[in-house]
Order: structure tokens, then sequence, then C-alpha cells
């Protein structure tokens, strides 16, 4: 009996996006990853080392709006491969899981390397190839470094920072890449603060940092430098009465029952007031000075900070995809996934499940397509 030869796919990264896809197809194409780096290398670093996977919001709407950059896009995706699906197959290829507190998912073995060895042994068909992917030509073949090679489907996935020169020579837009998750630096000099953290915001010798920070920086990637952000420090307390009920205490004793005392000191500095002054010398212009500062901390935002997660604003403009195949609607049967596309999540899991989710409808919609192409032979 004559051997049916299998489509051949190319997939151009070896990242989470890029592997899953491959897991997916594994069994019915001939997979090829093609990649200058280690596989599944990016993963490592993620979670501090512990590899956080996911988010526990299960609700695929509610998980999409924790993307700045792509919430309606992913609605399709999300819908086809969310959360649940994401641990499913975890569990399958032995990475069990648990849940933080505050919805982060981990492996039970808090450790990246070993999710990343697990995953590896579970590509088990597919072909690994070290070589850079330069272009594709029509037809369509992968133009590399060192050869070429002919296959029947083509996926990128080649992540928020490699070169998008191969995706250009597509005739694709590429939205300008910009820092997302990171630390912000400031105009204000806060390094006698460095190290200082309140509310999620860590002050650095550069600026300030911190979870609260990512997230602001994620949501204004796009926004031009410099822009102003303002923190309320202490919510609402009424300071007089502390003042009325103190009075012997030292100002900033006082404050630094609210906040780090390096940070009252700081605040109290700035505001031109004598740090060993007494509550009851406090008047009520010098309090509302106070209470201003503390609830209106306003700080001077004059560029990014490279110290949070390792993730971009910006890619291959999403009006460009079918956000139902992830198919280009530029070329037929070229894919794209993972964080090449023009999307990008909180930290907490987010852009990790935004690969396993593209990563999956990109293989599902190359499945489908080949078995209604099987039909129509019919």
């Amino acid at each position: 009996m004559e051997q049916e030869l299998k489509s051949k796919v190319a997939i151009v990264g070896g990242g989470p996006a890029g592997c899953i896809c491959a897991y997916f197809l594994q069994d019915n194409f001939d997979v090829t990853v093609f990649d200058v780096k280690s596989p599944l290398s990016t993963i490592l670093p993620t979670g501090g080392g512990r590899c956080n996977l996911a988010h526990a919001e299960f609700d695929f709407k509610e998980l999409a709006k924790n993307y700045p950059r792509g919430e309606k896009f992913l609605y399709s995706v999300f819908s086809k491969f969310a959360t649940s699906d994401t641990l499913d197959f975890f569990k399958k290829i032995g990475v069990e899981t648990y849940v933080q507190k505050n919805g982060r998912i981990f492996p039970t073995s808090n450790s990246a390397k070993d999710v990343r060895e697990k995953f590896l042994n579970a590509l088990n068909k597919v072909h690994f190839i070290k070589e850079e992917a330069l272009r594709i030509n029509e037809g369509y073949t992968v133009v590399t470094n060192m050869a070429s090679y002919n296959v029947d489907f083509v996926i990128i996935a080649t992540g928020g920072h490699a070169s998008y020169e191969l995706i250009k020579l597509l005739g694709h837009n590429i939205v300008e890449p910009k820092p997302a998750l990171t630390g912000l630096k400031t105009k204000e000099d806060f390094s006698e603060l460095s190290g200082v953290s309140v509310n999620d915001i860590l002050f650095t010798h550069k600026g300030v940092s911190g979870p609260k920070i990512y997230e602001i920086s994620s949501i204004k990637a796009r926004e031009k430098f410099p822009y102003k952000l303002s923190f309320n420090l202490v919510g609402d307390i009424d300071l007089q009465n502390e003042l009325n009920t103190n009075p012997h205490k030292l100002i900033k004793n006082l404050l630094g029952e609210h906040i780090p005392k390096s940070l009252a000191e700081y605040i109290l500095k700035e505001l031109n007031i004598n740090i060993e002054t007494k509550c009851h010398m406090i008047n009520g212009t010098t309090r509302d000075k106070i209470l201003n500062k503390l609830q209106n901390f306003e700080i001077t935002v004059i560029g990014a900070v490279p110290d949070g997660e390792v993730v971009t604003s910006g890619g291959v403009d999403l009006k460009e995809v079918n956000p139902k195949t992830l198919e280009s609607k530029l070329h037929k049967n070229i894919y794209f996934c993972g964080e090449v596309l023009d999307i990008d999540g909180f930290c907490g899991g987010f852009n990790l499940q935004n690969c396993w989710s593209t990563g999956y409808v990109a293989a599902n919609s190359i499945m489908h397509q080949l078995a209604s192409s099987s039909s129509n032979l019919l």
C-alpha cells in the first residue's frame, strides 16, 4: 500500500507559541521548527525561573481584559483555547500546577527548567533546525542562512524581540515595538529611596518599578515621554486628628506609621519641613501641604527601564490577520502566533497564555484547512 506523504509545516520560532503549535500538529504533519536559539529557552526566566504558566481567570472575555493591545482580537482565540485548556495541556505532558492567592498559576515543581524538559519530551515527532529564516518565497519556500526548504504551510512565531524583516518582506505592516511591563525612568531623583516599596511601587536609583508600575507602563506603552503620574500613598486619612492625638510625636514618625520612614523624610524635605518638627507645631497650611503630597504624589516619567518582564508592545498589525484562524490576510497558508502579533498582556501569566492560545488556534486552523481540502477531493 502506498504511504500518503504528510503535508509539511515550517514554524519559524521555537518559543512557547511555536512549540505548542508544533505539538498539536506533529501527529498529522511533517513539522520543522527553525530557530538559531535552543527551543523553549525563553520560558526559563519567566516567573522568576518558576514559570508563571497562566492566570486563574476562566471566563475568556474577562481574561481578554488583561491585554492593553489585542483584547477584542483575543475573544475568538480564547473562546477556542483558554486557561482550562492550558491546564489540560500541561497535565497531559506531565506538568502538574497550582494557583497562588494572586491567581498566578505555576508548576508544582516551581521550575521552568522542568516545564521545558517535559514540553520538549512531548515534541518527539518535531524536527528542530538551528538556522535563521531569512525570507519566505511564494510557493512556499523557507530560505535560511544555510539552505532552502519547500513547505505547504508557514507559521511565524518569532516573538516580540526578533527582527521583523522577514515579515516586512511579506508586505505586512509592523506596529513599532515599544517596551511594556517595564520600570520607568523619572525626572525626580529617587536614588536615596532605592529599594523602598509602598503600595506595589518600588523606588529605584533610576526611577520607579514594581507590579503597579509594570501595569502602568503597559497601559501607557504607546504614550510619548514625558508624562506625569500621580499616586495616593495613604488612602483617606484624618491627618488633623492624628496631629491632635499625637502632639509631641515627631512629624516624621507620625507619617512613618503610614509609609516607609525614609519616604516620609523624603517628602518632608521636598516640602522644606524640618523632619524633627513636633506634630503640635504643624499649622493648617503645612498640614494641607503634607496631605496633598501624600495623596497626590506626582512623578514625571521620562523613559523606560527594561527591568521587568521581557515583553514588547507592537508587532504584526492585527488588521492584517484573521482573528478566527490567525492566517495572514495577505498570504494564504501563512499564519502568525504569539508575541510576534501586536498583542501584549499584564504581568501574571497573561503573555504566556497568549502564546499557548494563539499557537493552538494556528495549528487547529491548519488541521481544519487540510481536512476541508481532503473532503473536497472526495
